[in-house]
Order: C-alpha cells, then structure tokens, then sequence
C-alpha cells in the first residue's frame, strides 16, 4: 500500500524490450536501500524491483500494465515519480493509495497562478470511475485534491514544493498521465451501480 506522497525522482536510463515486457532501469535517490522483490510505485503503477547494479535499479512492466498506464510513453531521460511501500509505523500524510491505476488521463491545460499551478484533466468516463468535489485523486502517483469535478474532467492545485519535487513539471497539455481513483468513491460508485 502507499500514500501518494512522493519520495523521489527517478530517471529512466534504459529501456529494455523482451516480448511483450519492458524491463525499466531507473537511478532514484534511494536506489542503494532496494532489495531484489520489493515493491515501488512509479508514477502510481506498482513495479518489483528485479535487480539492482550499481546506482541503478531495473523493474519489470507486462503488456497488461504497458496497455493500461503512460508507462509504454517513457523515454531515456524522463522523470518519474517514486514511493516506496508504506511502513507499518509510518505517518499516512496521504490517501490510500493501491499503485493499481485506473486509467489514463489528458493534461489539457497547466495554467501558472504566480505562485502556484492549476492542472485540468480530461479522462474517459465511459469506464466509470468518478471524482468528487474536495475529494482524492491520484496523478502519476501523487496524492492530490479534487477541484471542478465534472463528469469527464477534473482540476488540481499544485503548490511550488510538489511541483518541484514531481515530474508535473515537465506535464503539459496533451501529456498523458496515470490515475487511481479513491478507492472509496469506487466502491460508493460500485454500490450504487455507476
């Protein structure tokens, strides 16, 4: 399980095709703490770590996930977001957050509120996930809050320190980024049959 509150960046320094996979090779800030089978989220998708070498560790990404996630659109080079597991006797700053992400979104528009930024994001409702007003999204792995929820499209504050600590920095309009639901509001929709 993880919190949405990002630890690090990572930066992708290889990509590997095998079949239908993608093998990821990342140096992050906490490379040298990993273990062989533990789990991090990357950009909100939870990855095993498979191998470690140096200041560089690899995870593995199947087609499913590939399908899924913005995974398949990294580059060498790019940033991506990382959290490790929760620990048990950690503080929960916050959402529950599962690294099983729901779908992909749209940036359609940053705008810079000179001291801020508001991100606007459409995404396919026909798959039947929701936002709520004030309530708990997840992009790229980032624990963040709803504003302008409507039924397709939603808005996020983003203040300087997650901006400068996340990989939104490099999103822009027509970038496509990962979302996990609240995993409350998926049950509520679930129950009420939306």
């Amino acid at each position: 399980m993880f919190t949405g509150i990002i630890e690090g960046l990572g930066r992708v320094t290889a990509i590997h095709e095998e079949n239908t996979n993608k093998h990821f090779t990342l140096t992050s800030p906490f490379t040298n703490e990993l273990k062989i089978d533990q789990s991090v989220a990357h950009n909100g998708v939870c990855l095993t770590v498979v191998g470690t070498k140096g200041a560089e560790y690899t995870v593995t990404a199947i087609d499913e996930t590939l399908k899924k996630t913005n995974l398949n659109e990294l580059k060498e080079g790019d940033l991506v977001n990382l959290e490790r597991c929760m620990l048990a006797n950690g503080r929960f700053d916050g959402h529950v957050v599962q690294g099983h992400v729901d779908q992909t979104a749209v940036c359609t528009s940053v705008v810079d509120e000179h001291g801020s930024w508001v991100f606007s994001f459409r995404y396919d409702a026909s798959k039947g996930n929701v936002t709520v007003e004030k309530g708990s999204i997840c992009v790229n792995g980032i624990s963040l809050t709803v504003f302008n929820s409507k039924e397709d499209s939603f808005s996020v504050a983003i203040i300087p320190y997650t901006y400068e600590h996340t990989n939104l920095q490099q999103v822009k309009p027509g970038d496509s980024v990962n979302l996990e639901f609240d995993i409350i509001g998926k049950y509520v929709a679930r129950l009420l049959g939306k």
